[in-house]
Parts: structure tokens; C-alpha cells; sequence
């Protein structure tokens, strides 16, 4: 028995010190981007290198990901962009996809009124106008300094020439199979095969094509020409709604970013149409007057206050929250210090309070989870997070033919019937009913904080409605539990967003006797595998830059110099 000790002991050394060591992600001078796929980190650094700055980094990262992250990444959706330069002025950019000009508010019911299940996540009927290509141009029109053509180029390449796939990739491809044979008019037959394996290389050919028609006439090579005919040739065979005029008249949006405080830090985010900025600044001062730091990481104490603004938060959203080209959004009440302190009057330290019994807030005077996030820091300290999505994982599951990419499914992200929830159980009302030309409302929350007027962390994920509470937990963890990005990014998180009445709560989040306890409080657990998929950046204090990419939970990948 002691030799045998003797024998175990560097192991049980080995393992407590393993334990007890807090990840690091990597670590760079001067310049970082953190992506959900590593060739397309690697572009972002390569833009940077030949001088581009931040902004033109991340417009040839999400180009890339169009290629390297179908399922995803993507040009035939859109998304949301807030910058910070490095004189700390800031902008935001809204190029979330609209509704077609022949939607109607009841599209989606059947003739008794009823959501008809399906319609408004897979195929044709699904798609709303895309945005990601005019959002680049414009980011590029403002703020960019390298040729256009430069910032394309590395997706052609990789679209040209291919890449291996992983394993994780080779599961969604394999998952996918059933749905492309079903919803396609024409088939994507190199997507088609009867089992892909990690390793194989897969190529992109008419996405490339696209990709240099967009590479040589900008926004025209997208919206019109051979790829807004081959859109609108999808839509008749499919019987959607995107028209030629539809193309014609998007419109990406600059808007004032969202910012709040939380502490001695300064958020700055996405306002609506994204509901994640007012929705984690609502959060972060929910909870700012609870000792958290004290209570620790994931005690039920701190699981309980976070669950609790939770609540009210996601009840506020359900009522206020829309385009706010079509609903005026009262983004300054919702985030009022004394309003969120009269939110949480009602909280009680020892016991939940059920979902059914909180309602939205009286405001004076008022009435999806398949996303990719990506994070840029470039050498002179400008700062970009883009968030962007196709919706559902490869969207509506329709590849257009002759072009070569996925289509959206973001037409579920409206309320097609208020009080129905939509495909990730989030509830909405009239401010995010479905008319023509709107933009539906989304949870993506690409974030940017600052310390003491400088760069902090450049923060986001993917998750559909656990967008908005992994942002807040990654600054909670940072802010208050000491945790490097890394670190914070590997955590387990847990989440709740009003209705349905549950904590959920991501395996090995919690331990058995710490959920057992917040069940004697009133709370419901559940269980899934995982919540979120961050990318993001961390200014440490001796100046150089920590990037926290999702290795655990994706393939995503830090690259730095």
C-alpha cells in the first residue's frame, strides 16, 4: 500500500496543480483576434500585419468565415458591429437583416390563427433581405484603410483552394445531410455525401466566385448582377419572398452604441435593433449593488441575484424591444439606474419568485442560438466586435444555387404571434411583430468595456437568447471573480431569460449540493452541454493582450502578434 502511494503521489500532485491553475489563453504584444475558426484568426493578424487597421481585419475575418464556418459565418445573413478607436470615440453598426416588402405581420399563422410550426425556421419562406455584405462596405467606406480587394482576397483563396475539415465540422456536415436533400430546389451536391469525415477537404467554388464578384464591385457584386439573380431565382422556385427591389433598397444603419456603467467600468454595446446591449447593461446594474465578489463564482447566492435580474430583464424585453425605426424604443428609461433599482425591489435573498408573477416594468410614458462572434485589438489599440448570424445552424438549410451559400432563417426572431414563443422559448410582443422592411429583434451583444478611459475587453458570443447572459457572465467574471479571459471563457455559465420558468444551468456548472440548495429556494434546474461560444480579448494590467477563444465548447482559435 505505501509503494503504491508512493507511486500515486506525483499524479495526485499532478492533478491538484492542474486543477488549481487557471487557463491562459494566448498572450500578444500588440495586436489579437479571437474567431470561431483558426484560418480565419489568422487572416485578421495577416490584414494587420500588411498595416490594415481593426476594422479592416475584422471585414476580411467575417469574409473568411463566410468559408470556414458555413454553418454560421456567413454572407447571406447579417449582424451587428460596435467599434471603439483609439482616441475612445466609438460607433455602431446595425446591418441586421430586414423583412421583405411582401411580408405580413400574420405570415406565418395558419387560417385558425395559429403559429404554423417550421415555416419560419427552414426553407425559402424563412429568409429575411441579407445584410452582411452592405454592413462590410459600409464599415469599409468609414473606417477602413487597406483596398477592398485585400480584404476579400483570403476568403477566395481558402473558398479556391479548400481547407480540412474537423471533426466538429464533419458531425455538422453529417447532421445537416437530411435537411439539404429536403429543402433545397437545387440540390448542393459537393455538400452532399453520405458521411464526411474529419480531414477531408472541402471547397467552396461558386461561394468563390461570389466572393470576387463581390471582391470587384463591392456592394453591386452581391445585390445585384448574377448574385441577386440567382437569389431571386432561389426564392421563385422556393417560393420565398426576397425580390430584386428588395436587394436593391437594403440598407445597413449607423447608430448611436448603448453605454452604461457598471462599477468603475464602462459598457459600451449594441442598441436595438439588437435588444443584447440594453439587455446586459440592465443586468450588470441589476446586480451591482450585491456583493458578488464576496459570494463567490457560481454560489447559489450569486446564482440566485443573477438569476433573478434575469427575470426582469427578459419580461422587459418581451414588451419594449424592437427596430427602433419602427418602435421607439425607451432605451435611456429601461436602463435608468433608479428604474432597475425599482426592478429589483421585489427580490428576495432566500427565495425565487416565479416567473408567472413578474411582468414588464411601467416605463413612463410606454407601453438565435447558431451565431459567431468574433473579437479584433489592432497595434494602435482600435478595438471592433462583430457579432453575426444566419440564425439557425445553416440557417434555413437553402444553399442558393449558382452562388453557393446559406440563407437565413431570421424571419423567426420576429414575433410571429405575440406571447408565442420562437424557436430558443423567448417570448415577444407588438414592438417585434413581422411588416415589411422591418429588422427583427436579436440578443446578439457585441461589447466593448473600458477601465479608467481605456480599452478593457472586447467581449461576445453566439447562443440565440444566451447571448445576452454569457456577455454578462464574462464580465462578471472578469470584474468581480479575478478571472483572465481565458479563464473566463472557460467557466461553466448557467442561464434563465424569464419564460419558461427554469435555470439552466450548463453540465458541471453547478454541484449537486449548490443545486439542490437553489431548489429549496423555489428555483427549477435543468441541464444542457453548453451555453455560448465566446471569442473575446482581454488588455491585461502589464499592457499586452489575452485572448479567450472557445476551444472547449468549438474550434475557436486566438491569433496574435
Amino acid at each position: 500500500m505505501k509503494r503504491l502511494l508512493i507511486l500515486l503521489l506525483p499524479i495526485l500532485i499532478l492533478s491538484c496543480k492542474t486543477k488549481h491553475e487557471p487557463a491562459v489563453g494566448l498572450i500578444a504584444d500588440s495586436a489579437m483576434v479571437s474567431s470561431s475558426h483558426p484560418l480565419a484568426s489568422q487572416v485578421g493578424v495577416d490584414i494587420m500585419k500588411k498595416g490594415g487597421n481593426a476594422v479592416d481585419a475584422a471585414i476580411a475575418v467575417q469574409f473568411a468565415l463566410a468559408v470556414t464556418h458555413p454553418a454560421a459565418g456567413n454572407i447571406g445573413g447579417g449582424g451587428f458591429m460596435v467599434v471603439r478607436m483609439k482616441d475612445g470615440t466609438s460607433a455602431a453598426l446595425d446591418f441586421r437583416e430586414k423583412a421583405p416588402a411582401a411580408a405580413t405581420t400574420n405570415m406565418y399563422l395558419d387560417k385558425d390563427g395559429n403559429v404554423v410550426q417550421g415555416l419560419s425556421t427552414a426553407g425559402h419562406l424563412a429568409s429575411g433581405v441579407p445584410g452582411s455584405v452592405d454592413g462590410m462596405v459600409e464599415a469599409h467606406t468609414k473606417f477602413g484603410t487597406l483596398p477592398w480587394e485585400q480584404l476579400v482576397q483570403p476568403a477566395i483563396d481558402i473558398a479556391q483552394n479548400g481547407y480540412p475539415i474537423t471533426e466538429r465540422e464533419a458531425k455538422w456536415l453529417n447532421e445537416v445531410q437530411k435537411d439539404l436533400i429536403q429543402y433545397n430546389t437545387v440540390k448542393p451536391e459537393w455538400l452532399i455525401r453520405e458521411n464526411w469525415k474529419p480531414g477531408d477537404t472541402i471547397r467552396w467554388i461558386d461561394l468563390g466566385h461570389t466572393l470576387e464578384r463581390i471582391r470587384d464591385n463591392g456592394r453591386a457584386g452581391f445585390y445585384e448582377g448574377k448574385t441577386a439573380d440567382d437569389i431571386v431565382a432561389e426564392m421563385k422556385r422556393g417560393k420565398g419572398l426576397i425580390t430584386a427591389e428588395d436587394l436593391k433598397n437594403y440598407k445597413s444603419t449607423w447608430r448611436e452604441p448603448v453605454t452604461g456603467t457598471y462599477k468603475d467600468l464602462k459598457i459600451i454595446s449594441m442598441p436595438p435593433s439588437s435588444s443584447g446591449g440594453v439587455c446586459v447593461i440592465q443586468l450588470l446594474k441589476s446586480v451591482e449593488p450585491y456583493p458578488l465578489k464576496d459570494w463567490g463564482f457560481n454560489s447559489p447566492k450569486t446564482i440566485h441575484a443573477m438569476v433573478e435580474a434575469e427575470r426582469r430583464v427578459y419580461a422587459d424585453r418581451s414588451k419594449y424591444l424592437g427596430d427602433p425605426d419602427f418602435y421607439k424604443v425607451p432605451i435611456a428609461e429601461l436602463t435608468n439606474e433608479q428604474y432597475l433599482t425599482q426592478r429589483m425591489a421585489s427580490f428576495d435573498p432566500d427565495k425565487a419568485t416565479p416567473s408567472d408573477s413578474i411582468r414588464p416594468g411601467k416605463v413612463p410614458g410606454y407601453e438565435s442560438e447558431e451565431t459567431t462572434h468574433f473579437s479584433v485589438v489592432d497595434p494602435k489599440g482600435n478595438a471592433v466586435a462583430i457579432t453575426t448570424t444566419i440564425n439557425l445552424w445553416f440557417g434555413n438549410k437553402v444553399v442558393v444555387a449558382g452562388s453557393g451559400f446559406f440563407l437565413n432563417d431570421e424571419m423567426d426572431d420576429f414575433s410571429s404571434k405575440p406571447g408565442v414563443p420562437n424557436i430558443f422559448g423567448v417570448l415577444g410582443g407588438e414592438a417585434n411583430k413581422i411588416e415589411p422592411n422591418k429588422r427583427m429583434l436579436s440578443a446578439m451583444s457585441p461589447t466593448i468595456v473600458e477601465k479608467e478611459g481605456k480599452l478593457l475587453m472586447v467581449v461576445g458570443s453566439p447562443g440565440g437568447s444566451t447571448i445576452i447572459t454569457t456577455v454578462f457572465q464574462i464580465i462578471l467574471n472578469v470584474a468581480e471573480h479575478g478571472m483572465g479571459m481565458q479563464e473566463a471563457v472557460n467557466s461553466k455559465r448557467i442561464h434563465s431569460q424569464w419564460m419558461p420558468d427554469v435555470v439552466v444551468e450548463e453540465k458541471g456548472a453547478l454541484s449537486k449540493k449548490d443545486s439542490l440548495k437553489l431548489v429549496g429556494m423555489g428555483h427549477k434546474i435543468t441541464e444542457r452541454p453548453a451555453i455560448g461560444r465566446v471569442n473575446s480579448i482581454l488588455v491585461r494590467k502589464d499592457g499586452k493582450l489575452e485572448g479567450g477563444a472557445d476551444g472547449l465548447r468549438g474550434d475557436d482559435n486566438a491569433k496574435g502578434y
